[in-house]
């Protein structure tokens, strides 16, 4: 009888010791990911350098490859991957040709719009690989007329020149690049008359700005392998989703020397260049541009690499990790710094598993394709999955370039504020040991703020403002000389934008901190009260703005960002009722409160799917969040309370009765959508 009791006493104790072995408290797995026995830099840069030996365009065969790389690295990782393809209409250039003509004795000058292989440039031998410098989808013709320099093409530019008494009508516009998209660029001349563009990267500029492209149009349906409906180039065109004039990317010194040509009125200050350029006219001529361009329209199939780590505790909630492969060249910045860092998250989640851990929501790994060419990987895949991302989908992470610099920058929809600062200050500065990145952060920047994701700049456009997902951007550095040139390539990363890649690994540690907490804090750490107090911050802005029009009404917008608020308070403080009766860490909570957490998650999670209406903005039904999307003539800009802004633009122009009534109506339509979000939010029915 003593034996047994002892044999039955020991079998008990090895159990327990057994399972205090293999399973640690989540905090325990979330301090591990970022120990130094974790992190590899060697690693990451092995990554940069297998995705970046040769340029891959989307569509062509080297971006398969680095397809490949990626499926193989998760696959090797414990993460189940698998490749989601579609069949897209994609663009290359079939010839192109540039000429200016001066007047006598200067003779015309034919551009060879080459980029130039450096001496001892290692991938000389891969450079008759990148294709020639175009704009995705750009318009075919040839076009010929004198050429005008209007600054950054934006439409404040244009309205100066038409204030001088200057037309643009009939002319081949210069607009150097750095303030806005550059197909809004297009866009804007366009509407102003010009035949035809010239978009060059000024040295006062270095190119700046970011990725990604909206010419080709968002149609609302997945393009799939087995066959779909398709529009025709005709449709495409009518319905103004493509550029309407031919336009070419050129070289900041092919665009000097275009602007030595042009004559007339000397542009005001903040439109000339740096010390050593030339003074900067505004034309139009009397050089003469003849701009010819021809592309060869494809279906080609594309590649979005998924991989899954399936959730112990609640599988049917997703916590995906977002990044876009293709590159216009070789693309050490962007985007594959951001797909080195995918990799570094994923192979420290696999250490982590190893180690017993398991997530308590599913986390997917997302490596798009074709994002330079307007977002289509990642908006086909959207929309394909709508129905269930839009019910299961807690937040999406994006990088596009994880490193361009130093200086760390961070977007998000405002619920998640909070915890960046937290994940922040938790991860060292890669280039001071002595301080974290938030130290660094709030000491470089005078008022740092987490800015907003209303722009259409990279793969989070679909998840923010389509089906309406919590969501989050970072970087390290902003803009960079290399920018979509041949020389973003893996000896430039090496030698000027992370020597060490620690700001890579940073990238990385804050990267995957943010989806460890998504994925295992048992209440989602959501914040809402941050989203009522930008809203608040945006009305005031737009009260201000119009403070001259007497019959409009803020009051219903500023009411329902009232209840919002209370909204949020409100469940803060269940929030913490909860934490406070469970603050011992129990292994198994009962079932009623199991179901207690889940709905107050459920809340959180869909009160940014709230802000969104199915009907969308005016004139533009696919970006149906009401709160955040692109500026109507910026797309990598953004504005709050985009369709009240559309409104008052239009408003402005005509100033009529029912033109000032359609503002009213569109500040109703954003008063509702608040007011369901914080509906959402109070988990009551009215």
């Amino acid at each position: 009888m003593t034996m047994s009791i002892l044999t039955n006493i020991l079998a008990i104790t090895t159990t327990l010791c057994f399972f205090t072995n293999s399973y640690q408290p989540k905090p325990y797995y979330h301090s591990l990911y970022t120990s130094p026995s974790l992190t590899n830099n060697e690693s990451i840069s092995h990554h940069l350098y297998i995705l970046t030996r040769r340029p891959h365009l989307a569509g062509t065969t080297a971006n398969a490859e680095a397809a490949s790389h990626v499926l193989s690295t998760l696959s090797a990782n414990n993460i189940q991957s698998h490749l989601a393809e579609y069949a897209v209409s994609l663009t290359y250039p079939d010839s192109r040709s540039l000429k200016l003509t001066r007047p006598p004795p200067e003779p015309p000058t034919t551009f060879d719009l080459q980029q130039v292989v450096y001496k001892d440039d290692p991938y000389a031998d891969v450079a008759d690989q990148v294709e020639p410098t175009f704009h995705a989808y750009a318009k075919s013709g040839t076009v010929n007329g004198p050429v005008a320099y209007v600054n950054y093409g934006r439409v404040e530019d244009y309205t100066t020149l038409q204030e001088t008494g200057i037309n643009v009508t009939g002319s081949i516009v210069l607009a150097r690049y750095g303030e806005i998209f550059r197909g809004d660029i297009v866009e804007n001349a366009y509407e102003a008359g010009a035949i035809g563009v010239l978009i060059y990267s000024d040295r006062k500029d270095y190119g700046g700005g970011g990725g990604g492209a909206k010419w080709f149009p968002m149609a609302g349906w997945p393009s799939s392998m087995e066959g779909c409906e398709r529009l025709s180039e005709d449709e495409v065109e009518k319905a103004g989703d493509v550029p309407l004039i031919p336009s070419l990317p050129i070289s900041g010194a092919d665009g000097e020397q275009i602007l030595r040509s042009i004559g007339g009125v000397v542009a005001q200050d903040d439109w000339q260049g740096d010390n050593d350029a030339p003074v900067y006219r505004i034309g139009p001529g009397p050089g003469v541009i003849e701009l010819s361009y021809k592309a060869k329209q494809v279906i080609r199939t594309i590649q979005n690499v998924i991989g899954i780590i399936e959730g112990r505790e609640e599988p049917d909630r997703f916590i995906i990790l977002g990044n876009h492969r293709d590159a216009w060249t070789f693309g050490a910045v962007d985007p594959n710094s951001g797909t080195a860092s995918l990799l570094e998250v994923a192979e420290r989640f696999g250490k982590l598993q190893k180690k017993g851990w398991k997530p308590r929501r599913t986390i997917i790994f997302c490596n798009w394709d074709a994002e330079e060419y307007g977002l289509i990987g990642s908006t086909e895949w959207v929309e394909e999955n709508q129905e269930m991302l839009a019910s299961k989908v807690v937040a999406y992470l994006n990088v596009d370039v994880a490193v361009a610099g130093a200086g760390f920058h961070a977007y998000a929809t405002p619920q998640l504020d909070q915890l960046i600062i937290e994940v922040i200050k938790q991860v060292q500065d890669p280039d001071n040991s002595s301080q974290t990145v938030y130290d660094s952060w709030v000491k470089a920047i005078e008022n740092p703020e987490i800015g907003r994701l209303g722009g259409g700049g990279s793969d989070y456009v679909a998840f923010v403002q389509h089906i309406g997902v919590p969501s989050t951007d970072m970087s390290f550095g902003s803009a960079y000389p290399v920018y979509h040139s041949m020389y973003d390539d893996f000896v430039w990363m090496n030698k000027f934008g992370d020597p060490l890649f620690r700001r890579h690994l940073a990238a990385a540690s804050i990267w995957g901190l943010l989806a460890l907490k998504l994925a295992d804090e048992e209440i989602l750490p959501f914040n809402y009260s941050s989203y009522a107090y930008e809203l608040q911050k945006s009305a005031e802005d737009l009260e201000t703005e119009l403070s001259g029009s007497s019959n409009i009404s803020l009051i219903p917008l500023f009411k329902s960002i009232e209840k919002l608020n209370k909204a949020a308070v409100r469940i803060n403080d269940k929030i913490k009722e909860i934490k406070e009766k469970n603050r011992w860490e129990f292994m198994w909570k009962n079932e009623n409160e199991a179901c207690r957490m889940r709905e107050v998650n459920d809340r959180l999670m869909l009160a940014e799917r709230a802000f969104t209406d199915q009907d969308g903005l005016p004139e533009r039904p696919w970006y149906k969040h009401l709160i955040y999307a692109p500026s109507k003539h910026d797309n990598y800009g953004s504005k709050g309370f985009p369709g009240v802004d559309d409104a008052i633009e239009n408003a402005n122009k005509l100033n009529t009765k029912d033109s000032w009534r359609s503002v009213q109506h569109q500040i109703w339509r954003v008063s509702r959508v608040i007011t369901q979000a914080a509906l959402v939010l109070y988990g009551e029915l009215t």
